[in-house]
């Protein structure tokens, strides 16, 4: 096997986000539900002989090579190598359909699924775990796409349980602008003290009502540094839906049945209707 094709790297949703401490090393503690969302980019995979891993881009324009200082994939290839010690190469190819600076995890995913299509095409034999405790060194987010399943989240992201989703349809709005995430949880109005949700209480709720569970911690900073998350809100709560930030933002979503009404939206907004996924579709590539 040499080359692997069509390889998809799916979007997630935090269907709830709270911050409920801060470590001494300034990473945050969190709790949320990870849910994977049929909405994905999709990356190559070219075996090379050589050891030089690069990628390049399939949307218009073409920028050239990325350089590996600035991209996870190169990153998580490279990492790959070093901790396996393998010698072969790849040219991975990513057609990026996921906004960037979104809070829908694109960038993890991309590399999360850059571990799962290297190992198999490199034979390198790691497993889940192993690739997982890989994945944290690239981004808190990226162990969650490389565990396989819809998950209650703790500690900094990388605590991770299955947890049960019911399948549902959900509509994604992504205003222009994106947000850093390290600009964000660095703010100083953000509420970092949110008494712990457990998983009964959230699998109640769910049972129990058709309302989101929770809040997004997150959101009222974010939409201080980015007033269209409100707009976006209030676009979809104009439309009969319940709307919220997911992660750090600047997209927000909202269930909706598969067929919702929706009013116009500004031209420069992404307007996605996704569904919700029981596993990611690359599960099997590890065990």
């Amino acid at each position: 096997m040499n080359n692997l094709y069509d390889v998809p790297a799916p979007a997630k949703l935090n269907l709830f986000l709270h911050i409920t401490g801060r470590r001494s090393d300034g990473y945050h503690l969190m709790q949320s539900v990870f849910v994977l969302l049929d909405w994905a980019d999709t990356l190559h995979f070219e075996r090379m002989q050589s050891p030089r891993v690069y990628r390049t881009d399939l949307n218009p324009p073409d920028n050239g090579e990325s350089l590996p200082e600035t991209d996870l994939t190169v990153k998580a290839a490279q990492l790959l190598q070093r901790a396996t010690g393998c010698t072969q190469g790849a040219h991975i190819s990513l057609h990026k359909r996921l906004p960037t600076q979104a809070g829908l995890g694109g960038g993890s995913s991309d590399a999360a699924t850059c571990l799962l299509a290297l190992n198999r095409l490199w034979q390198t034999g790691l497993s889940r775990a192993d690739l997982m405790q890989l994945g944290l060194q690239l981004g808190a987010d990226v162990p969650f796409f490389l565990f396989g399943h819809n998950a209650w989240a703790e500690g900094i992201g990388e605590e991770l349980q299955p947890v049960e989703v019911t399948p549902r349809h959900f509509v994604v709005v992504k205003p222009p602008r994106g947000l850093s995430t390290v600009k964000i949880f660095n703010d100083e109005a953000l509420t970092r003290n949110t008494k712990p949700a457990t998983m009964q209480g959230f699998a109640e709720h769910c049972d129990s009502s058709q309302t989101l569970f929770g809040r997004n911690d997150l959101q009222p900073v974010a939409q201080m540094h980015c007033p269209d998350i409100a707009a976006c809100v209030q676009w979809l709560t104009d439309a009969g839906l319940e709307a919220r930030m997911t992660g750090s933002g600047s997209a927000v979503f909202a269930p909706c049945s598969e067929f919702a009404a929706l009013p116009h939206a500004p031209s420069d907004w992404v307007v996605q209707r996704c569904k919700s996924l029981p596993a990611h579709p690359l599960t099997e590539w590890a065990t």
